[in-house]
Parts: C-alpha cells; structure tokens; sequence
C-alpha cells in the first residue's frame, strides 16, 4: 500500500533531541526553541516569532490578542479545520463563515464586504494547500473597517504572496508543524507569528502562562509574576530540536515535494483537459510550496468510486474537510447562507499522497491507475 502520508527524517533529529537531554534543559525556550525561532525571524523577516505545541495553539493565543468580546464577530472560511474556528469561539466571539472560491479553495475575498457588521473584529483567511489567498484585496478590506487579519497559514511553510512570505503579511499568524506537514516538529507542532508590535509583549506574556518570566530572564525586570490571562503554550526542547533537524533541511525538502508535484501534474493534465477533473489551482500571485496535490472531481459519486479504485490496487487517496457550518456542532449557530463552493470541495476534492519519502515511481504508479480508472 502506498500510504497518504509519511513523516520524514533528515538524519540529525535523534543527534539534537540527545543534545536536548543531555544539557539538562527540557522545558521550553531553550537553546534550541530560541534557535528555531531566530531562523523563522531571519529567513522571512517575521517581526517576532513563538514556538507552540500545536498550530491549534498559535490559533489560541492568536484569538487571546485580538481581545474578543462576547458578541464580536470573526469571518473564517468553511472550508477549514475546525481549529481555525474552535480559537475563536472559545473567546466568546461569533463565527460568521465564509464561501470559498470557485477556482480554489481559498476564502473568496469578494464576499468579505457583504458579510461585514458594526459588530465584525477579524478575518481570518486560510492559506489552502499552502496557496496564497488575495491578500491585498484581503488587507485593503480589514484596512477599510479597521480589522485584524490573522493569518492561518498552518499549511503554508514557505510560501509567498508576491514574493512576500505567508504569515507575514496580517497582523498575526499561526503555523502548523503536524507531521502531515512539509517539516514537523516530531509529530505535533506550531509557531505564532506576531507582525504588529502592539502584539509583541502580550503574546510572550500569554506564552509564558500569563506570566513576565521572559522579561525577567532577559534582566529586563527584577521579578515576575502573573500579569495577564496565558497558558502553557511552550514546546518542550525536545521538540524544538527535532523541528531544527527539519529547518536545516528545508530547501531540500522543499525541492524534493515540489518535483514531486509537477510529476503529478504533468502527469494527470491530459485527464484534466478532458475534464474529467480539475487540477490544483496556483494564481499568479501565489507561490507553491508543494503541500498537497489535489483533484477537484464533478460530484462526490465521482470521487468516491476514484478512491475506492486507488484503495482496492494499493493507494490510499483521502477526501479532506467538511463544510463547518453545516457541522453538528456548528449548524444549528450559522445563518442560514448556503456556501455553495465550500460544500462542493466537501464532496469533490480528493488529495492524493505527497511526502518526501514518496518515490517518483510510485507516483507515476498512483498517475496509471488514474488512467486506467478513466480509460
């Protein structure tokens, strides 16, 4: 069975997390979460940069910012994990969701103004498959009613929007470094991404618990104590040192998935010229960091007989999210919009396995049974 995911190891993980143990640090902000964090900073010019123990938990502290009050709304796509959501409403604050795209999964930056209310705090854009959403459109609305933009860019490891990197163009942003992602920071993983310094202090404070022990640390304060709402948000250095064994070897990894990708899609266009799908859309603004190859099939009959055909001759081929307003959780609360694209990636999108590890053969293996299903 070719699997849909598989976590790669550059070699030096083991050789760090030993270096993590044996220095009698584990707990976080060590010398190897700093490390982590300066390269996010240098590489892409984030202004200050946190390591979490999840992307869900950049989401928390990003929610834990925007200072929501009850009855304050947030605009996030339908089409996301329930994450980007699930931060926000544990603020208090409501959801309000959005439609995607036609030509992509991404939210539909069209749609912003007319969901917008006296009431509206953030917007919260979700960069799908690592593929830029239209950000200035996006910041040029915020601007318009004074808005937060918090980017989810959990999926969006270096990735651009006309050469400016995905996480630093909101006012905040959250990535993930779950091992279904291009680098891991041993299997769960995020980083909090702060680009406004009206943020900076408060989000090392949250961090550290509610706390000003980074303050103190750095002599910056004779003492510390609690000061402010926060939780327990730091990695432990043991996933730090992991995480660094995968930035040192990000380019590789990236140009690796990204041949990857193209294989797949030199491939599989002759079937998408036939329409008998679409292919993953890149708009010229965007980049593409190779996160995921994905099918976009006419109906969900369609997908589901695509799949059970990669399954049954030994290729495991996923569906992807469900609409979230129209979850159990969640449908009784929305209002009522139909989101009609969004419900279409609910039944049509297909992602086909992309991991380091994946041989150009056996791509080339999954592409044949795809023909073969067509033929």
């Amino acid at each position: 069975m070719i699997n849909f995911n598989q976590p790669h190891l550059t070699g030096k993980e083991a050789h760090y997390m030993y270096e993590a143990v044996f220095a009698g640090k584990l707990s976080g902000n060590g010398r190897f979460t700093k490390a982590c964090q300066a390269w996010f900073e240098q590489r892409y010019g984030f202004r200050k940069c946190l390591l979490t123990t999840s992307g869900t938990d950049a989401l928390e502290m990003c929610a834990m910012l925007c200072e929501l009050k009850p009855g304050d709304e947030v605009i996030v796509p339908s089409y996301t994990f329930v994450s980007t959501a699930l931060a926000f409403l544990r603020e208090g604050a409501t959801v309000v969701f959005a439609d995607s795209m036609k030509r992509n999964p991404n939210i539909d930056a069209e749609t912003l103004e007319a969901l917008i209310t006296p009431r509206t705090k953030v917007i919260v854009p979700v960069h799908y498959a690592g593929v830029a959403c239209d950000m200035d459109a996006i910041m040029a609305v915020a601007k318009k009613h004074n808005l937060l933009v918090v980017e989810d860019a959990a999926q969006a490891i270096d990735s651009y929007y006309k050469g400016k990197p995905l996480g630093g163009i909101g006012h905040l942003a959250a990535f993930s470094f779950h091992e279904t992602k291009n680098i891991t920071a041993g299997g769960e993983g995020g980083l909090l991404v702060v680009n406004d310094e009206r943020f900076v202090r408060r989000a090392e404070i949250i961090w550290e618990k509610g706390t000003n022990r980074a303050e103190f640390f750095r002599g910056e304060v004779n003492k510390y104590g609690w000061v402010d709402m926060g939780s327990s948000f730091l990695p432990s250095e043991v996933n730090a040192a992991f995480l660094w064994a995968q930035l040192e070897n990000i380019d590789d990894i990236q140009a690796k998935r990204t041949a990857l990708w193209n294989r797949y899609h030199e491939r599989l266009k002759p079937l998408a010229d036939k329409q008998f799908f679409t292919l993953p859309d890149i708009p010229d603004y965007a980049s593409n960091n190779a996160h995921m190859f994905y099918l976009v099939l006419p109906n969900l009959e369609a997908r589901t007989g695509l799949i059970k055909h990669l399954k049954d001759n030994g290729a495991c081929a996923v569906f992807h999210y469900l609409s979230l307003h129209s979850s159990p959780y969640y449908a009784s609360r929305h209002d009522g919009r139909a989101l009609p694209e969004c419900d279409r990636y609910a039944d049509c999108l297909v992602r086909l396995p992309l991991f380091y590890d994946l041989k150009m053969e056996e791509v080339d293996a999954i592409c044949d049974l795809i023909e073969t299903y067509y033929r």
